[in-house]
């Protein structure tokens, strides 16, 4: 099943091995060329779709300045970001791979340094900014104290995610994914852990919910019908129950998504509390995806140690998943699909320059 195509809405997709959304901070950090696509990003993105990836979901590029992770991130709130994206989504059109974007808002989590400097915070002296959240809560020790969004602020950000889905596909997008996981933004409005609030926006459920389902439907409304909305979530927070968001949510919430037009749910997991204690290991995210699948008709992608391809096939196979998505793995190896394709014995779509190799 890795190699069958999967079609949702109109779009048919030639295999289910995709790329997940991998930052590569290596973009400018401010000017002119602030969050816009380079040479780094064209070649890293192209070597996967020479590779043979089904899909490739861009890093996490942000729909506003303040929302980027980090100064070196990409985004999407501008004309010339939107021009050197459609040069990079022609070329992974013109391979076979869909080109898909994931949008995000960093959060409490923003203005933080590139992670081989250590990732921490970045002050303004230095080109950073003050971090915006539900609730004045820092992410962990030593980060700043966010400012709490005001209502008024979290409808610009609803209009920055539909302007930047506009702009995605102007851009040759086919995919426009949410960025719900991580313990960004969305994900800290989702999370008890992260929102405190006492209006419309926190304390219940159906409150938490609110303002990352008004993120959807404004996507949604921008983009055509006819092609398919992701969302990504982290599946649990890796907290005691009465802490934080669980699975349990997850599939409540993914009622939700289906019903307001999310076509799939990337399920990977934590990000939202600093000392949560992740159980990882190979496959460690899948039984999240599976649940939901299982519970809900909203079709799934699961992330999160996935490297052999015979484990990859397998999930696929027991109606865990509908597709799989690797990310270190298509770092350490970008021909990873076409080697899965030998070590299965289904027929690779080499490029006709490479056809020499097969």
């Amino acid at each position: 099943m890795l190699f069958e195509p999967l079609t949702l809405r109109s779009l048919m997709i030639p295999n289910r091995i995709w790329m997940a959304p991998m930052c590569q901070y290596s973009a400018a950090p401010d000017g002119p060329a602030a969050g816009v696509a380079n040479d780094w990003h064209f070649a890293h993105l192209a070597a996967r779709a020479v590779g043979g990836a089904g899909l490739i979901l861009v890093e996490a590029t942000a729909v506003s300045p303040e929302g980027r992770i980090s100064p070196a991130d990409l985004g999407l709130w501008n004309e010339r970001q939107e021009k050197e994206l459609a040069r990079i989504t022609e070329f992974l059109s013109e391979q076979g791979t869909v080109p898909a974007i994931q949008l995000a808002h960093a959060g409490r989590k923003a203005s933080t340094d590139r992670p081989w400097r250590g990732g921490g915070p970045v002050d303004r002296v230095n080109g950073g900014w003050q971090p915006l959240a539900p609730s004045p809560v820092p992410f962990t020790e030593g980060h700043p104290m966010p400012d709490e969004l005001t209502t008024t602020e979290i409808r610009r950000i609803v209009d920055d995610f539909a302007t930047a889905a506009q702009r995605a596909l102007r851009a040759g997008f086919q995919v426009v994914e949410v960025h719900g996981a991580h313990g960004y933004l969305i994900g800290q409005f989702l999370s008890p852990h992260s929102n405190h609030r006492t209006d419309g926006y926190g304390g219940t459920f159906e409150n938490r919910i609110r303002f990352p389902l008004e993120v959807v439907d404004a996507v949604r409304a921008a983009w055509p019908d006819d092609l398919p909305v992701f969302f990504r979530i982290s599946a649990t927070d890796w907290l005691p129950e009465d802490r934080g968001w669980t699975l349990d949510d997850t599939v409540r919430f993914a009622k939700e998504l289906l019903a307001h037009g999310v076509d799939l749910l990337d399920t990977s997991s934590g990000g939202n509390a600093a000392n949560a204690k992740v159980h990882t290991g190979p496959g460690y995210q899948v039984p999240f995806a599976a649940r939901v699948r299982a519970e809900t008709d909203l079709p799934v992608a699961a992330v999160g140690e996935i490297t052999d391809p015979h484990q990859a096939a397998t999930i696929l196979a027991t109606g865990q998943a509908d597709a799989v998505l690797l990310g270190r793995e298509l770092l350490r190896n970008p021909y990873w699909p076409h080697q899965a394709a030998r070590t299965l014995g289904v027929p690779a779509r080499w490029p006709d320059q490479y056809r020499r190799a097969v």
